[in-house]
């Protein structure tokens, strides 16, 4: 009998890598509680250290794509108008 491969969510690895780096609990009794091997609590906990720093890094790169996001907004919003116009009168010929 095949047994499917678990994915676990971000979220899930997120919230057991900063459990275990708490150590309230150890490695042992965590992956006894959420059913995961003591390895991959392991792996997700160095993942989670070593990408920490991106956390703050985002912030810039997220300002540029809302900049260029509004820009392409308004650029859309101009090109409606300029059809609405062309519809309007448009109608107003055909009668």
């Amino acid at each position: 009998m095949k047994r499917s491969r678990r994915t676990f969510t971000a979220e899930f690895k997120a919230k057991i890598a900063i459990e275990a780096i708490k150590e309230e609990k150890t490695v042992s009794e965590l992956a006894q509680i959420h059913q995961v091997h003591p390895n991959l609590i392991g792996l997700w906990k160095k993942e989670f250290l070593a990408n920490a720093g991106k956390v703050f890094e985002g912030n810039k790169d997220d300002r540029e794509e809302i900049k260029r996001l509004k820009k392409g907004n308004d650029d859309l919003v101009h090109q409606i108008g300029e059809l609405t116009v062309d519809i309007n009168w448009l109608k107003k010929k055909l009668r």
